[in-house]
């Protein structure tokens, strides 16, 4: 698994790459100390995951992370956002422009390297309290303004159902449950609706459920 780690401070850099290749999955495929270059970087090496911190000098981490959300050669690399507060002003802003999530910056490293492996499978780091945190600061913003995705009238009504359950912060085994389906009827309904809306992960379901209005604060 291919990793780059973009931070504006050396030993933080170095400390994130001696952990990654600690690990015989893991590579370190570069290091960045600013948004500009990391976006450089990731068209160039195409890494799996990008450990992007928020604040880096001239294009800040979230500019970056748009960058290369919006790359089409980069379809397949996930970013996981770096903040030093759970609930940085910037937070929803990373996941609205195609972060997977993101981490504290004292996260536990065994927590960091399993975030790592779950990102590059196609998940989402958002537990349902964190989900329920950030989109409530979102919406609370005295500018909020609803957009619903162009694509939300393509969903059928059962999956207009999961995409608002994805957006409360249920798992699939929890949606399951819900619904009194199985789990894999549950992940099917959910792929359809990434599939449908263009998202790139669990992330940017959250965002749109709530953007189109699909779930309340």
């Amino acid at each position: 698994m291919r990793v780059l780690v973009a931070d504006d401070q050396d030993l933080v850099r170095l400390g994130l790459r001696t952990l990654l290749e600690s690990e015989d999955d893991l590579t370190v495929v570069g290091e960045a100390a600013d948004g500009l270059r990391a976006v450089e970087l990731a068209g160039r090496e195409r890494p799996d995951v990008v450990l992007m911190d928020v604040r880096m000098p001239g294009v800040d981490g979230i500019e970056a992370t748009r960058r290369i959300a919006a790359d089409p050669a980069l379809t397949g690399t996930r970013v996981i956002v770096l903040t030093t507060f759970e609930l940085d002003e910037y937070v929803f802003d990373a996941l609205r422009y195609g972060a997977s999530g993101f981490l504290i910056k004292d996260t536990k490293p065994a927590e960091l390297l399993r975030a790592i492996r779950l990102v590059a499978a196609g998940e989402a780091l958002l537990s349902p309290s964190v989900t329920r945190r950030v989109v409530r600061e979102f919406a609370t913003r005295p500018a909020r303004v609803r957009r619903p995705h162009p694509q939300l009238a393509t969903l059928t009504e059962r999956e207009r159902e999961i995409v608002a359950l994805v957006g409360e912060g249920l798992s699939n085994d929890e949606i399951a449950t819900r619904l009194v389906v199985s789990p894999a009827t549950a992940r099917t309904h959910v792929s359809r609706a990434m599939t449908k809306l263009g998202a790139r992960d669990r992330a940017q379901l959250v965002v749109f459920a709530y953007q189109s209005g699909l779930v309340e604060p």
